[in-house]
């Protein structure tokens, strides 16, 4: 095979480099790997289409387009398409990471926090790490034990794990260097996003809003793992010395005892970078609790909750902010991808971020300063009637405040959002930005104040699912004009991240397990192909030796699989099979036949009375439904409750209360249930699936 001089002297570098490592490897791992390996740092990022091969960081460059330069597979040929290579993964949870490629190798993480490194042509598995995270960490982690991805530096891999830990690997061997813990461990912090390395730092941030956090992202030495600079997202006890002139300003726009559960503002998804700027950019999550009457007392905007943030990417220092939702109460984050571009806007160049906001609304901003160019609902919104062109500020509808009015509100979009994590793409060929969008309705219902759960959810507010039918679809919209260009209908919500590429293609997995590529321009379907489970995660592209491929992850799971139960089935697929896919032209190899599944409900006879049913469905709906499912019916990533073969049993006891499964993710609930409370959420799920086995019900995945 002929090697052109640059692929050669790569792949000459990258086998001297293996060589070396190895014979020096029980010496001292750490001398063995500088100069010797390819580095991956600031100036190969920013010049990433001169390599366009490698995918080398999460959005594939500092601006977060995952749009790649690769035209090999396009229009003309993708109907060509199939699988190269598979491989199954150990853990069966939702599957969120963006595979990274650096110079042929394919690093990926999985839920629970693992990473592993794989030959990009063959599928050859060359190392894999575990970070041993204890399983009944799962229990802080509102949204599945998933983890977005991992970030290449000079010759290290480094992923943050769900227990909220940040580790650097070695490239090479997968051998642990440094490990740091970026989190108080005694408090409900989790980590499932994507670090991503600015100068010489790691860039992190966490979740936990749903439960009582205060938010802050952080950089640390990428060499060392020593903390370097911290900003936080939310003022802390005022009594005490602010920690920068940004929250002292912050203070001022709360009310109440907000700090005594942290506030919110959770840094868990979004990072980007402007090297020119020098300005590193995030978004900001929800409040805690929802409820802004109990959150700050019905006042103020709860600065930096649901906001995009600029800092100096050297010092942490603030710069600028934008709130996309002042003073929230319907859990809009505004986490979603910030996407760099320069647009012609009436005739002028801008330099703008964009991002589609959970709350329906698509931002068009000026990335040096923050100010408002444009906003435009890209679904059907009920919460407000547009943006406020001046102040930027949204023109809320008339008592959707719920915590004002004290009556429920029906709201769209719900709290899984217009659009959530999976990230959208944006193509400068095509002008098109193309987003997984959604539309979901919830009911909100005002509830008592009550002393805040140490387990589970902090949220001040009730929630009911929609009975109106969910959708999904892939959306490409127009940011310059503000509307949309196509759109393709799923069959329901929660699909994958996209990616976009010179071949004017676009590649989407879908939540009924099948991967897609469409024309760029115009939504035309070129191929598909079903990958036996529902994928969430978005795609990176790379190549190798002339050859074109496009990976993913398989897996479902996330916040929607696990909390809205018989919402979930109706998006198409059940079933997780969590595997990393990768598609080329010609790909000849098949997945090994699945087993038909069906669900089998027997419960023992119901023998409750109505009121301890009714008790135990309000005690379920508070301490179980978010990853149980909702009304008990399950999503298909943990076990479904109304099919348990310990219902009636004294085991149901000693798993809800003594937390014999902890292993397996399923903690001790004694901190906040009785036995008597255990009774009932028993009672509940017998009754409920008494119904269901009376109707016939039963749940099917996929063949």
């Amino acid at each position: 095979m002929q090697l052109g001089s640059e692929l050669f002297d790569r792949a000459l570098r990258t086998v001297l480099a293996v060589t070396l490592l190895t014979a020096l490897l029980a010496g001292s791992p750490s001398r063995a790997e500088p100069a010797v390996i390819e580095p991956v740092d600031g100036t190969r990022i920013a010049n990433s289409d001169v390599e366009a091969r490698n995918w080398l960081s999460y959005g594939r460059t500092y601006s977060e387009q995952r749009y790649s330069p690769l035209n090999r597979i396009n229009v003309d040929n993708a109907k060509s398409l199939g699988l190269a290579w598979f491989a199954d993964l150990d853990t069966n949870r939702g599957q969120e990471a963006t595979p990274l490629v650096v110079d042929g190798i394919v690093y990926i993480s999985t839920a629970w926090s693992l990473v592993k490194a794989y030959d990009g042509r063959s599928g050859r598995l060359l190392w894999s790490y575990d970070p041993a995270v204890h399983r009944e960490v799962g229990v802080k982690a509102c949204c599945d034990a998933v983890n977005r991805g991992v970030a290449a530096w000079n010759g290290k891999i480094f992923v943050a794990t769900l227990d909220g830990r940040l580790v650097g690997l070695s490239a090479a061997t997968g051998k642990l260097i440094w490990s740091t813990y970026t989190v108080e461990e005694h408090k409900p912090y989790t980590i499932t996003q994507a670090p991503r390395v600015i100068k010489g730092r790691v860039i992190i941030g966490n979740s936990g809003g749903e439960y009582g956090s205060r938010g802050y992202i952080s950089a640390y030495d990428a060499q060392t793992g020593k903390l370097d600079w911290r900003f936080f997202t939310v003022p802390g006890d005022p009594s005490k010395p602010f920690e920068s002139e940004a929250m002292a300003r912050a203070a001022k726009t709360w009310s109440g005892e907000w700090w005594k559960l942290g506030g919110g503002a959770m840094v868990w998804d979004s990072i980007s970078f402007d090297p020119e700027l020098n300005l590193l950019y995030f978004g900001t999550g929800n409040g805690i609790q929802w409820d802004q009457g109990q959150r700050s007392l019905d006042k103020g905007d709860n600065l930096f909750i649901d906001s995009i943030v600029a800092l100096n990417a050297d010092t942490g220092s603030y710069v600028w902010h934008y709130q996309t939702t002042p003073g929230d109460e319907w859990d809009y984050d505004a986490t979603q991808q910030l996407v760099l571009a320069d647009l012609t806007i009436q005739g002028q160049l801008r330099h703008v971020l964009m991002q589609a906001n959970k709350n329906g609304f698509f931002y068009v901003l000026d990335r040096k300063t923050g100010g408002l160019i444009s906003a435009a609902p890209f679904v059907p919104v009920t919460w407000a009637k547009g943006i406020d062109a001046n102040t930027g500020r949204p023109i809320e509808n008339k008592d959707v405040r719920y915590s004002a009015t004290g009556k429920p509100v029906d709201i769209m979009p719900g709290p899984v959002g217009a659009h959530s994590w999976q990230a959208m793409a944006y193509s400068p060929s095509a002008g098109l930005v193309y987003v997984p969008a959604q539309e979901v309705f919830n009911r909100f219902f005002p509830v008592k104040p009550s002393v805040p759960s140490p387990i589970g959810f902090n949220l001040g507010v009730g929630l009911i699912g929609s009975p109106l039918r969910n959708q999904g679809f892939l959306l490409a919209w127009d940011p310059v004009c503000q509307r949309a260009a196509w759109r393709v209908t799923y069959e329901g919500p929660w699909n994958g991240g996209v990616v976009s590429t010179a071949g004017n293609i676009v590649a989407q997995g879908n939540a009924a397990g099948n991967f897609n590529v469409y024309r760029a321009d115009n939504g035309q379907k070129l191929w598909s192909m079903f990958a036996q489970s529902g994928i969430i995660a978005a795609p990176s592209t790379y190549e190798i030796d002339g050859q074109q491929y496009i990976a993913v992850l398989s897996g479902w799971g996330g916040t929607y699989a696990l909390a809205t139960g018989r919402q979930a089935a109706a998006s198409g697929n059940l079933r997780n099979v969590s595997r990393l896919l990768v598609f080329t032209l010609g790909g000849d190899v098949t997945l090994p036949p699945l087993e038909p599944i069906q669900l089998r409900i027997n419960p023992p006879p119901e023998s409750a009375d109505v009121a301890s049913s009714r008790r135990g469905e309000q005690l379920y709906g508070a301490h179980c439904a978010e990853c149980h499912g909702e009304d008990a019916v399950g999503g298909g990533v943990v076990p479904d409750l109304r099919a348990s073969g310990f219902l009636g049993s004294e085991a149901f006891y000693r798993i809800v209360l003594d937390g014999a499964l902890k292993d397996a993710g399923m903690v001790s609930f004694s901190a906040v249930l009785s036995h008597e409370d255990a009774t009932a959420i028993q009672n509940f799920l017998v009754h409920r699936a008494n119904q269901d086995k009376s109707r016939g019900e039963t749940t099917k995945a996929s063949p």
